[in-house]
């Protein structure tokens, strides 16, 4: 138990003095899935927008693998871009693997389908309450989606903040893509399996609890955006 508290203290302490390594890897984590989340965004909202609004042959279709891609495993997107971006890839000579922007391609992978599964289904129960109001007044299709997307803002913010989440936990994908390389590709994830494996429990600690941290901001964020929507929807 002495151990423990002494991990424990050792942990708050860094936070506390705000320990250089841990503000790089806490800096990097960031900036990593921050990115991959706008991508993701820039991606998946017009997508499932588009598969919300539009009736084509094979929507089902796409819809249900779009669903089905929400649960792709993490280090089978990992060995994908490692595939694509290695010596033997056809992207090999690019030299992007053991890099953040590597690191990001596979969260982006990973996010996407979340974001445009979850922007397809706000957008879809959007429409069919407005659908006939937006073909009385004339509205046309691109406007017509356009005009869903910014109704259902606050509810689109949950969804890029529910990829967030997803991305800042990432370690599969991340490990196999960026290598954890320390100074270059360590974030939270990573460096929290690599500091218990080693026994410093310290390090690992602190991330964990800024990580713990973070997913509760999160939640928070998305509570309170849910809470602001059903004021608006009354005001």
């Amino acid at each position: 138990m002495q151990d423990f508290a002494a991990a424990f203290a050792l942990a708050f302490g860094l936070i506390a003095e705000g320990d250089a390594a841990l503000l790089e890897i806490i800096w990097l984590s960031l900036r990593v899935s921050v990115t991959a989340v706008l991508i993701a965004c820039a991606f998946g909202l017009p997508l499932g927008a588009a598969l919300a609004v539009a009736r084509f042959p094979g929507r089902g279709a796409i819809v249900t693998l779009l669903n089905a891609l929400m649960g792709l495993p993490p280090v089978v997107v990992g060995l994908m871009v490692y595939l694509i971006l290695s010596n033997a890839g056809p992207l090999g000579v690019l030299g992007l693997l053991y890099t953040p922007t590597a690191m990001i391609i596979a969260q982006t992978l990973l996010v996407t389908p979340i974001v445009a599964a979850l922007t397809r289904q706000v957008i879809e129960d959007l429409h069919g309450e407005y659908d006939e109001q937006l073909r009385s007044l004339g509205v046309e299709r691109l406007a017509a989606t356009a005009t869903l997307l910014w109704d259902g803002r606050y509810s689109l913010l949950t969804v890029a903040l529910a990829g967030f989440g997803r991305a800042i936990a990432e370690v599969g994908a991340v490990m196999i893509v960026g290598g954890n390389i320390n100074h270059v590709t360590r974030v939270m994830t990573t460096a929290i399996a690599l500091e218990t494996s080693k026994g410093e429990l310290g390090l690992a600690l602190a991330l964990g609890i800024i990580l713990v941290g973070l997913a509760v901001f999160v939640n928070g964020c998305v509570m309170s955006l849910r809470a602001g929507a059903g004021r608006a929807a009354y005001a």
